[in-house]
């Protein structure tokens, strides 16, 4: 049987400070990983620093990040390089959907913040870390996508149309980095109970009633299969996970203990 490798060395993850992000933090943490770790909200980033040092990372550093901002993302690169001088694997999780409204009466700053932050940022930090990556023939970018990517819903376009350009983006990098000995994996969960629902629809009792009668998938979940892909042999490459919970069959087939799948 094929003994896993151990995981990166140095880590860099986006959108940290919370849910997925953090998740994943907390389990490269326990493996011995370096990380760097970018989020808006620096507050959070410093309580979970002193955890992840706790768990067992050798080092944490921190910094703001605004995947939405050109000059935040090439300031905390060229932070992290510093730093670290080189990364093994970058986790692209900083996403967000926002508003759940028809085409006909969508805002459009919701609509921006979701392509700025999901589309362009993705692009724009991977742009950012793929240089040094490619310099050194060595690397691994995980997308942090979503079942949002392989179908559509009403009053979700904006956000489905956000995670199928992650698979896109994907995909194209898959294909440009051929030879180079990158990896490119992409996740994509369905509902997974963190703060999502809430940045969604900005109302608590809203976002409970999203995993009303059903068991979602965790934080923990998700970054399980970030640490999987990212401990197979160099010459294996898991291209993307689906993972879904039990009780979910689709973007919008759930099955709830108090009432027939909806």
């Amino acid at each position: 049987m094929q003994k896993f490798i151990a995981a990166p060395s140095t880590v860099v993850i986006t959108g940290a400070s919370s849910g997925i992000g953090a998740a994943c933090a907390r389990m490269f943490a326990r493996s011995g990983s370096r990380l760097a770790l970018g989020a808006r909200r620096t507050d959070r980033l410093k309580h979970l620093a002193k955890e992840l040092q706790d768990l067992g990372s050798p080092e944490v550093w921190i910094s703001a990040l605004d995947v939405r901002n050109s000059h935040s993302i090439t300031h905390f690169q060229q932070e992290v390089l510093s730093k670290f001088s080189q990364v093994d694997i970058l986790v692209n999780n900083a996403g967000l959907a926002a508003g759940l409204d028809p085409v006909a009466s969508g805002d459009e700053a919701d609509w921006q913040v979701m392509l700025d932050t999901n589309v362009l940022g993705l692009l724009k930090v991977t742009r950012a870390f793929l240089p040094d990556m490619i310099a050194r023939s060595r690397g691994h970018i995980i997308n942090l996508g979503s079942i949002a990517g392989f179908t559509t819903y009403a009053k979700g376009a904006a956000y489905a149309g956000s995670k199928h350009a992650v698979r896109a983006i994907s995909g194209a990098l898959r294909l440009e980095l051929m030879g180079t000995g990158i990896r490119i994996t992409e996740i994509d969960p369905g509902m997974v109970e963190t703060e999502f629902s809430l940045v969604r629809l900005k109302d608590q009792a809203k976002a409970d009633a999203v995993y009303a009668g059903m068991t979602p998938l965790s934080a923990d979940d998700v970054a399980d299969s970030v640490y999987f892909a990212a401990t197979r042999p160099a010459h294996v490459n898991i291209d993307h996970i689906v993972l879904m919970p039990t009780d979910q069959a689709s973007a919008t087939q759930v099955y709830r203990k108090s009432s027939a799948p909806t």
